[in-house]
């Protein structure tokens, strides 16, 4: 089942994570949050991440301190 994240306005997102291969060759892992689950949704926020809210009331993930 999808990591689902209720902000405070009451609206669920669902973690969706894509990887992609840079120029250089280096593989990336871009994290973002989705109104829908899609067939990327993640499980459970990656290690090393904690969910944040902006403004806006979007989630984010940032990198845990």
């Amino acid at each position: 089942m999808a990591h689902s994240e209720t902000n405070s306005k009451g609206v669920t997102y669902y973690l969706h994570g894509k990887t992609r291969t840079l120029k250089s060759g280096k593989t990336t892992t871009l994290y973002y949050f989705g109104k829908e689950a899609k067939e990327d949704a993640l499980d459970e926020i990656p290690a090393g991440y904690v969910v944040s809210e902006t403004k806006n009331g979007l989630p984010v993930l940032k990198k845990a301190q």
